[in-house]
């Protein structure tokens, strides 16, 4: 818990020692924080921070107890709620997140602490199968007919729906899982996405406390990774087939029946709708939409949304006729120019 004073301009104090107080406002002098989330999800016990002006709107609405923001968007604060103002909101973003959350500083160590690498306290129903080298952390549970590939680590409260396959060698980690998912080879979930405050100072981590959720029907491929999200959880939706070494970052939801293409790298905080299909070798920004039903070319790339049933190619993307007249018109300056 935290206690922030009511004025333009103040810093994060320390975690208050009286953790079990009454939260909400604290008198005239303060605001009392009990937890770090996004602006959109912010009540008035949490502290939210803005970083992107592309989420002013959010500013504008957010019912935050108290928001980390520059001195640029003060005025775009609402009443009620605390400006805590510094240059680095992003910075000291991840400051309030190691208070709040120490642990999350470091990744987890699954302790198997049981009989055939499976902890006592997890809970597993009838014919799942753990094969010799696997290991079940403290309160995992797993539904019936699942099987757990040799070395595979299905790490704390990690939770796996029935008839799913975890593969050799994948790692679970601040995930959960649905019916009839197939994870192949090597794949890693529920790990740090790539969070850093970088500045002159150095880098400066930013905790990771949100996790990964696989709907029903899913199949991933070897060696692929998709990461916790940051304050909000990952989300890949029914039905979604993902290839091999394809890198998935923090915040992304994905939605149904999507088909993402080896060597794919889809940045933090991007959303696709249903049915969307990602070329091999494709990659987006971040904080962008990928409406439902469009396709994005093998190599392409988009830095902006995307309309739903689009078909996009290049980079950056462009409409697909477009960049194949592009491309026509380059090789026909090369023929005019005697193939130099």
């Amino acid at each position: 818990m935290l206690q922030v004073a009511q004025a333009t301009g103040a810093q994060v104090a320390e975690p208050d020692s009286a953790s079990s107080g009454e939260a909400g406002e604290t008198g005239s002098d303060g605001v009392m924080l009990r937890d770090v989330r996004t602006l959109a999800d912010a009540g008035r016990d949490d502290l939210a921070f803005l970083d992107n002006r592309k989420y002013l709107d959010q500013l504008e609405a957010t019912r935050a107890g108290a928001c980390l923001v520059a001195p640029a968007f003060v005025e775009r604060v609402p009443k009620g709620v605390v400006p805590l103002v510094t240059r680095k909101p992003y910075r000291g973003f991840a400051k309030a997140l190691a208070l709040f959350y120490p642990d999350a500083m470091t990744p987890a160590v699954t302790d198997a602490d049981g009989p055939a690498g499976v902890h006592e306290s997890a809970v597993l129903e009838d014919g799942v199968r753990v094969e010799p080298g696997a290991i079940v952390g403290p309160q995992v549970q797993i539904g019936a007919g699942s099987r757990i590939a040799a070395g595979a680590v299905i790490g704390r409260r990690v939770c796996i729906g029935r008839n799913c396959t975890i593969g050799p060698q994948v790692t679970l980690q601040q995930t959960l899982v649905g019916d009839r998912v197939i994870i192949h080879a090597g794949a890693r979930l529920g790990q740090d996405g790539f969070g850093f405050a970088m500045d002159a100072e150095g880098h400066l981590k930013v905790p990771q406390i949100g996790r990964v959720i696989v709907q029903n029907d899913v199949e991933i491929g070897a060696n692929s990774t998709i990461d916790r999200g940051a304050l909000k959880d990952t989300i890949i939706g029914e039905g979604t087939k993902i290839d091999n070494l394809v890198q998935i970052g923090h915040n992304v939801v994905i939605g149904r029946h999507c088909v993402i293409v080896a060597h794919t790298g889809i940045s933090g905080s991007t959303e696709l709708g249903d049915f969307v299909v990602m070329g091999g070798q494709s990659g987006t920004v971040g904080h962008i939409k990928i409406g439902s039903g469009a396709q994005i070319a093998g190599a392409s790339h988009p830095k902006d949304n995307v309309p739903a049933g689009a078909r996009v190619g290049g980079t950056p993307a462009r409409p697909i006729r477009q960049w194949g007249r592009e491309l026509a018109a380059l090789a026909k300056l090369s023929k005019g120019s005697g193939g130099q």
